[in-house]
C-alpha cells in the first residue's frame, strides 16, 4: 500500500482485512470549522486504493473538495475489537461508465436487484467517486485478550 504502518498487522494483513470485510469505512473529512465530519460509506480496495461513491451534491463531497485529507477507520462496532485506522488524500472524479457502483451494491447488497440498488444505479451520471491514497495505517487488535467478552 506504500503507506506508513504501525500496529501489529503487516500490509498484507491489512490488505487482507480490508479485502474481506465488509463493515462500512466510516470517512472523516475537514470541515470549514476545522472540525471532522464523519460518513460512512461502502468501499472497495482496488490495489493500494479505497474507492467509495457519493452523490455529487452530498455535503461530503463538498468538503472533499476543498480539503483532500481524510481519516478513516474499518472496525466492527462488536467485541472484540479490531481493526484498521488511517490517514490519507481523497482524490475525486465522475464516476461515468465505471463499475465501481454495481460492485458496491453486489458486495454490500448481494445483487442489483433490490429497489435501493435500482434507485442507485438510476442515478449513477450523478454520482462521485472517492478514491483514496492511504499514507499512515495503524492496526489494533484486541481479540486475543478479549475473547472471553467476545459476542
Amino acid at each position: 500500500m506504500n503507506a506508513k504502518l504501525k500496529g501489529p498487522w503487516s500490509e498484507q494483513q491489512i490488505a487482507d482485512f480490508f479485502a474481506e470485510s465488509v463493515f462500512p469505512l466510516r470517512l472523516a473529512a475537514v470541515a470549514p470549522d476545522g472540525f471532522p465530519v464523519v460518513a460512512s460509506l461502502w468501499y472497495l480496495l482496488q490495489g493500494d486504493t479505497l474507492h467509495c461513491v457519493s452523490h455529487q451534491d452530498s455535503r461530503l463531497i463538498g468538503l472533499l473538495r476543498d480539503n483532500d485529507r481524510v481519516g478513516f477507520e474499518l472496525a466492527p462496532n462488536e467485541p472484540p475489537y479490531h481493526g484498521v485506522r488511517g490517514q490519507g488524500i481523497a482524490t475525486l472524479s465522475p464516476l461515468g461508465e465505471r463499475d465501481t457502483l454495481e460492485k458496491l451494491l453486489v458486495r454490500y447488497l448481494g445483487d442489483t436487484n433490490s429497489t435501493l440498488a435500482q434507485w442507485l444505479l438510476s442515478r449513477q451520471a450523478e454520482e462521485i467517486l472517492i478514491a483514496i491514497k492511504p499514507s499512515r495505517l495503524f492496526s489494533w487488535d484486541y481479540r486475543q485478550r478479549m475473547e472471553d467478552v467476545a459476542t
